[in-house]
């Protein structure tokens, strides 16, 4: 039992440095160690409770009675702290996300918005059911699944997250699910993120794209733009306004949400479609992989994508045809032209780098005549958002603001 208790410990221990510091070395088990600091960085609270009653019945059961407990009970305790300072650095979300705000906006970003948008805004997490990771507030919000935006069966169809008294001219929300371009489906992520919005009278969209090895690119981002052109011919049936689309998705979904909104009209991403306008009016794209190519040699050859892409994603190599995985990655497209972008990226991210966003937010600001809002969310872990948690809620927070400081500044063109 004493062993036992230690290695339990141990296993805890590990959990809460992975939830503190940003793992990096071993780049081959970076979705293991996302799966411990992910959960362990957006729940310390209950990580602590747990390990409590846990460290209760290992003492009744006379894990203590040998020096071998009492060096696990000591390794339990220095892990209770670190949790704690978990917990700490996750409430500097909501700070830090003011700021980023702040920072391109002006202090006086909120004032800019729409009075009604403005009162409705969220400025702490809901409390109740709607802190359990997976309870989702239907109340006024009707959902429409599975309308078919192509020819596949199973991969081309959308569900509506909208409100469920008649709205018109909303705002509409396409959000793309992640998992490596390889997994995933539209029920799965960005679940807090539409009920919040569908429950405040804007329109979200949720997509499911064809995915490797099957469907190799530029099929998924052929994918986006085509639900794009769907939203713009049937929306409005559904109370959104067809010239009002936002992107957003995290991960593969956040890549894919930043190429196709930096690429309107793009006739290699809309064969057979090419007379349809594809541009949207601003993108909030999460912790998204924004350059294939590595041009920059950020991740290095130790942590490189091209093996992965190569073997998975992409139909050729890269010194195959170079230009193919330069057109598929977002950072070749930055322009003046560029529509309103709201970048978040997780602090301690292991799959997706820190560094590459940024490059990539530099080259963007760079050229942009549209604000670029960079917003790094500290201590957080690549999926952050995927379910309930404090900063789940302020990342859905953000978005909302974003939104509405882009409806409120918005200049309408014919």
């Amino acid at each position: 039992m004493p062993l036992l208790f230690l290695l339990v410990a141990c296993w805890g221990a590990i959990a809460t440095y992975t939830a503190l510091v940003r793992v990096r070395r071993l780049p081959q088990l970076g979705f293991a160690v996302l799966m411990l600091a992910w959960p362990t960085g957006e729940w310390p609270l209950f990580h602590i409770a747990w390990q409590v009653l846990a460290t209760a019945a290992f003492g009744l059961l006379g894990a203590f009675e040998e020096p071998i407990g009492g060096i696990g009970l000591a390794i339990t305790v220095v892990s209770w702290i670190g949790l704690l300072q978990v917990h700490r650095i996750g409430n500097r979300a909501r700070p830090s996300m003011q700021e980023a705000f702040a920072e391109t906006l002006g202090a006086d970003y909120l004032d800019r918005l729409d009075p009604v948008r403005r009162e409705a805004l969220r400025h702490r997490p809901d409390g109740g059911w709607s802190r359990l990771p997976v309870y989702f507030d239907r109340n006024g919000i009707a959902i429409d699944h599975d309308r078919s935006y192509g020819e596949h069966p199973k991969r081309q169809l959308l569900d509506i997250y909208r409100p469920a008294e008649r709205v018109t001219g909303a705002p509409v929300i396409l959000q793309i699910h992640g998992g490596a371009w390889v997994i995933g489906h539209k029920q799965q992520q960005g679940q807090p993120l539409m009920h919040r919005l569908a429950g405040q009278g804007y329109v979200a969209v949720a997509m499911n794209y064809r995915l490797a090895p099957k469907a190799r690119f530029p099929d998924p981002v052929i994918d986006v733009k085509a639900a794009i052109a769907w939203i713009r011919e049937n929306i409005a049936e559904y109370g959104g306004d067809p010239d009002t689309v936002f992107v957003t998705g995290g991960s593969a979904g956040g890549h894919l949400a930043a190429l196709a909104a930096l690429t309107p009209n793009l006739a290699a991403f809309q064969p057979g479609f090419t007379e349809v306008d594809t541009t949207v009016v601003g993108c909030i794209p999460f912790y998204g992989p924004a350059d294939f190519c590595d041009r920059h040699g950020i991740r290095g050859r130790f942590a490189a994508m091209e093996p992965f892409l190569r073997r998975m994603v992409m139909p050729v190599p890269l010194h195959e045809d170079p230009a193919l995985w330069d057109l598929v990655s977002p950072i070749t497209h930055v322009g003046p032209d560029a529509p309103p972008f709201l970048v978040i990226q997780g602090e301690n991210d292991v799959l997706v780098y820190r560094e590459e966003t940024r490059r990539f937010v530099d080259e963007l600001r760079a050229v942009s005549r549209q604000p670029v809002i960079y917003w790094e969310v500290p201590g957080a872990q690549h999926a952050f958002d995927t379910f309930n948690s404090p900063r789940a809620a302020v990342a859905v927070d953000a978005v909302e603001t974003f939104v509405g400081h882009v409806m409120a500044t918005r200049v309408r063109t014919p």
